[in-house]
């Protein structure tokens, strides 16, 4: 019998921005079903990876493999309806739409995607929001219209940058929660993240990236052992 393909498979991925080489041969796979991060210092290429595989940059090179389709060479739309969902860590809230609006915002893009009433019971924050205007919200109510607008589109892969970055540690604690919560729903989590700490509550497995490319891998189980490595690797 033979195993089932990862859902997503990264190798020899390389991309630029203009005439800047960011990222040198990323390899890397993920399972279907599982949480797992990029972890490294700002400007090692993590965000740049993300972006990469969304077909966002002008210019890439090498595989990404989402479900055994091919996604270098394809437009960013078309990866979208493939069921990719990337939530930038700028989070991209429109100011002058309410809550509603900005969750409705985004088209389905495949069947299965959660209706707004099944948003709203992940995050009652947002139900006691919903006529508010996106300049009125916090940073972690910001955060979760990012996430939440996504899970509307019915894709199955996530990908989430930094989405703890500038949150109280109370938030945080809620943004691990839904994390588990939409892995136990059956999403597959492609996660960037500084805090290892963090990461290490909920991810099955952390690939380590430095200079666009990946430098270490191991799972979430095996984190105690190389705990001074991860200091080393993240500079904290």
């Amino acid at each position: 019998m033979t195993s089932a393909p990862p859902l997503l498979e990264v190798a020899g991925l390389h991309a630029w921005y203009g005439e800047s080489h960011v990222l040198h041969g990323m390899d890397f796979t993920v399972e279907e079903g599982e949480v797992a991060t990029l972890l490294g210092r700002n400007g090692a290429g993590k965000t740049t990876t993300l972006r990469a595989i969304m077909g966002i940059l002008g210019q890439r090179t090498g595989s990404v493999r989402f479900r055994g389709a091919e996604l270098v060479g394809l437009a960013s739309n078309r990866i979208a309806r493939l069921g990719i969902a990337y939530c930038p860590e700028e989070r991209g809230i429109f100011a002058s739409l309410d809550v509603e609006e900005n969750l409705m915002l985004p088209p389905a893009v495949r069947a299965g995607g959660m209706g707004v009433d099944e948003i709203y019971a992940i995050f009652p924050n947002l139900r006691d929001r919903r006529r508010s205007q996106g300049t009125k919200l916090s940073g972690g109510e910001q955060q979760m219209l990012a996430i939440g607008r996504i899970l509307r589109t019915g894709a199955s892969l996530l990908l989430l940058d930094e989405p703890t970055e500038g949150l109280a540690p109370v938030i945080v604690q809620q943004i691990g929660d839904l994390i588990r919560t939409l892995k136990m729903k059956g999403f597959t989590v492609l996660l960037v993240e500084q805090n290892f700490r963090f990461a290490s509550t909920i991810a099955d497995r952390h690939y380590i990236v430095e200079h666009g490319r990946v430098v270490d891998t191991f799972h979430n189980a095996e984190l105690p052992q190389h705990e001074d490595k991860l200091h080393e690797y993240l500079g904290v």
